[in-house]
């Protein structure tokens, strides 16, 4: 079983928590019910859970809601352990390179912090 955790900046902020509190409760809902398979299922379904190509060790969870797609990006810490960095509405085909950039730096800031 995998365990979630969402980032926190240094000054106490959770980037995810925000990006889903600020959504309506239909996409809030479906992205819960995702991450629940994510830390349930040995072997979540791709359309779910991926490892992103050409990145730093970033997986992706993808959840849609109606036609709202949504992406929350994020890495491991350990085996099981899987820290979400940064979330976002999908509107084009890519992922946008400033989410995979933002995503890098707070993985980046997570093991510097963490290694302290």
């Amino acid at each position: 079983m995998r365990k979630i955790l969402f980032y926190e900046t240094a000054s106490g902020q959770k980037p995810i928590e925000d990006f889903i509190n600020q959504l309506s409760a239909k996409p809030a809902q479906k992205i819960t019910w995702v991450l629940k398979l994510v830390e349930d299922l040995e072997h979540v379904p791709s359309m779910y859970f991926s490892k992103m190509v050409n990145t730093l060790d970033l997986w992706e969870v993808r959840a849609s809601a109606g036609s709202n797609i949504f992406r929350l990006i994020g890495f491991f810490d350990g085996p099981n352990l899987l820290v979400l960095s940064h979330a976002f509405q999908k509107k084009t085909q890519k992922t946008p390179k400033q989410a995979i950039k933002t995503a890098e730096e707070r993985k980046k800031d997570y093991f510097r912090r963490k290694n302290k």
